[in-house]
């Protein structure tokens, strides 16, 4: 599964002002609903979704890196958003430390194979330090989506 099969292009936050978990995960939801990928009714319960599953162990998985993520009846295929933090969010990441590359997802329950496959492939390119330190230069949503493109392309070594 590639990043285009999920992420939303109007869904990208290269500035994200949030510096809290709270905070960033409704920023983030907020873009979903800019995008069009939520419906406005949907918003306080995914934002309360995305909580209720940090609540079983936050999804800062080190490395300034964050996947927050759920599965929602409202939305019908699988979608996601990306931020990145100049600043860092405090996340309760497994290390400790600030989080500065966030990727939300969202899907629907029915459908928790795209669910695995999404996460799989988030984590596996954010296991690479090069597409990392290039997320984190990243100024605009055309220099974020042009990464996600060339991760999709298999341009770096991950």
């Amino acid at each position: 599964m590639d990043f285009a099969d999920f992420i939303s292009k109007k869904a990208i936050r290269p500035q994200l002002t949030a510096t809290d978990k709270e905070g960033a995960i409704r920023e983030m939801v907020q873009a979903l609903l800019d995008a069009g990928e939520i419906a406005e009714d949907q918003f306080d319960g995914i934002v309360q979704k995305v909580l209720d599953r940090e609540e079983l162990g936050s999804t800062g998985i080190g490395r300034g890196v964050a996947v927050p993520h759920t599965k929602h009846p409202s939305v019908e295929k699988l979608c996601g958003a990306v931020a990145v933090s100049e600043s860092g969010v405090e996340f309760a990441s497994l290390d400790g430390d600030p989080v500065y590359l966030l990727f939300l997802l969202v899907s629907p329950p029915d459908r928790p194979g795209d669910h695995l496959r999404a996460l799989e492939n988030v984590s596996r390119r954010l296991r690479d330090d090069q597409f990392c330190r290039f997320l984190r230069q990243s100024k605009t949503p055309d220099d974020i989506w042009q990464l996600l493109e060339e991760a999709d392309n298999n341009q770096f070594g991950a």
